[in-house]
């Protein structure tokens, strides 16, 4: 009666998370450092962009984006990227990344690859949604680890030759969620080479690219054009979530070859849902303003330093890249993360939950994600508290 390709999906972390943790009690004040939802203040300005078009709650949004939305994209990956896109031809508004990164699979994944069932590639461990869409259009998810041996970014090179023939997409994050890892344009350079020899597809998913340390991050897209690729070999997805601090505003965007997007666009005509106007109005302005985003940035940078002074000196910790996410070495993370709870209060993700086991093998079962989005004195808080428990 139900489809059987969704049977054997591991249940969605959260929901799990709750199943191991709510049956006890806290051991202390509690500090959710699981969801990576972003708790500094978003720009003030805000409330008048919504205020000043309340009218356009009143009409049907455009599908593919006001002009005004498309064209603050299109100049801030100028500004961004050094990459000139066409606004109405090359990007799709998204609601959030999520969306993009499930409905591109069905847009753009093809029936059969080489007369063969096709792959779609993924890093082990991932953002859940790759697996669902891989599975949603009846191709085979490879799951490849990215773990430290590897530089917590999937090694795709290593897949064997009949795998990456039959490979249509390979989902790709960076910087990466759980490690803060990011790829390099030597990284990106390798890839893209990959993928132009093999003729599949990269969907880059970049929502954590404007936190970061000291330099940018490059963009896929950036060295594909860099390079000359073909143009429709990368697809990148951006929200305003982490960069502007607005999870709820439900605001992104995809770009990239203008197949690609048309595809994308009409598959949004018939399932997607586009962003209310005055919405819209709010991403223009987020988009063409990065003042609020430099702001942001220096408050992730002290959270970097606050950190590193906690865990310098615990064997295995890696100092994140990029992102707001801790990567922390444990004995077992399930164990870890109920401990903690049990004994502090604070909440944090076991590892495992966010990858797939391959050959009797979980990467990150030996690891927690810790989500630095707290104000400082309560992410402070929570990791001392952590350190204690955990670490001694």
């Amino acid at each position: 009666m139900f489809p059987e390709r969704f049977s054997n999906l591991p249940e969605y972390a959260f929901p799990r998370l709750r199943k191991l943790l709510d049956v006890h009690a806290p051991g202390g004040p509690v500090v959710h450092m699981t969801i990576g939802e972003p708790r500094h203040a978003f720009p003030a300005w805000v409330g008048d962009v919504i205020a000043d078009s309340l009218e356009g709650f009143g009409r049907y949004p455009p599908n593919e984006g006001t002009p005004e939305m498309q064209t603050a994209i299109a100049r801030w990956i100028a500004r961004r990227y050094g990459v000139t896109v066409s606004a109405d031809r090359q990007i799709t508004p998204l609601n959030g990344t999520r969306e993009g990164l499930f409905n591109a699979c069905l847009a753009l994944c093809p029936e059969t690859k080489g007369g063969k069932k096709p792959v779609v590639l993924m890093p082990n461990p991932f953002y859940q949604v790759y697996a669902v869409a891989a599975l949603a259009v009846g191709a085979e998810p490879v799951y490849v680890p990215a773990t430290a041996e590897t530089g917590d970014l999937p090694d795709y090179a290593s897949l064997p030759p009949e795998i990456l023939d039959r490979t249509a997409i390979a989902y790709i994050c960076s910087p990466a969620n759980p490690q803060g890892a990011v790829a390099d344009e030597g990284w990106w350079k390798t890839l893209i080479a990959l993928a132009e020899r093999h003729d599949f597809q990269i969907f880059a998913d970049e929502c954590y690219s404007e936190l970061y340390r000291d330099r940018p991050p490059p963009g896929a897209l950036e060295v594909a054009d860099r390079v000359g690729a073909h143009p429709e070999r990368v697809v990148i997805f951006h929200s305003l979530s982490k960069r502007s601090n607005m999870p709820g505003l439900r605001a992104g965007f995809a770009a990239g070859g203008p197949e690609s997007v048309a595809r994308m666009k009409q598959l949004r005509n018939y399932a997607g849902a586009p962003l209310p106007m005055p919405l819209q109005a709010v991403a223009t302005r987020a988009w063409s303003d990065e003042t609020h985003v430099e702001e942001n940035r220096a408050l992730y940078r002290a959270k970097y330093a606050i950190a590193d002074a906690i865990f310098g000196d615990v064997p295995g910790y890696q100092p994140p890249q990029a992102g707001f996410f801790l990567w922390l070495p444990v004995a077992d993370g399930e164990a870890a993360a109920l401990k903690l709870w049990q004994e502090t209060g604070v909440r944090v993700l076991p590892g495992a939950y966010l990858a797939r086991a391959v050959d009797g093998v979980t990467p990150g079962a030996d690891r927690i994600r810790v989500a630095m989005v707290a104000e400082q004195d309560e992410m402070r808080d929570g990791l001392t508290r952590l350190r204690a428990c955990l670490y001694g």
